[in-house]
């Protein structure tokens, strides 16, 4: 199982924001959109950076009301780790619990193709597991 499993049939865009972005105009795009991470762009990087509500929180806390005013690159999470289509879902999980985030942009051949939550991916996860539970009481019946 695969992350290229994960995204395999998504369409559109992967929602995201630049680096020269205002705090405030990247809060409005994870509100409007009801999610908890962009990946940022900034110049020929695949992903310069990740921007979640973590972020949002912890550079208001540091600077109040004028953390919205601030740039996205002053507070973006860099550099942002990557997986590629390839990545096992398992691996993908095991460097996301080590490394305490929540979302993975995918890349491949230089270019993001995709971006994963670790709801996502533990979704995809149970599903996968029902369908071979499902499989095996279905084989165990037929016996």
């Amino acid at each position: 199982m695969t992350i290229g499993n994960v995204i395999a049939g998504r369409s559109g865009d992967v929602w995201r924001c630049h680096a020269d972005q205002t705090v405030a105009e990247a809060v409005e795009v994870l509100a409007k959109k009801r999610i908890g991470a962009l990946p940022v762009e900034d110049g020929d990087a695949a992903v310069a950076g990740i921007f979640s509500e973590r972020d949002v929180l912890y550079c208001l806390q540091a600077h109040g009301a004028a953390a919205l005013h601030m740039k996205v690159r002053d507070v973006m999470t860099a550099p942002a780790f990557t997986v590629t289509p390839q990545t096992s879902v398992l691996e993908a999980l095991a460097l996301m619990t080590k490394r305490r985030f929540r979302h993975l942009p995918v890349v491949d051949g230089g270019r993001m193709v995709g971006f994963v939550s670790i709801g996502d991916l533990v979704k995809h996860r149970i599903d996968r597991i029902e369908a071979e539970a499902e499989a095996m009481r279905a084989y165990i019946q037929t016996a």
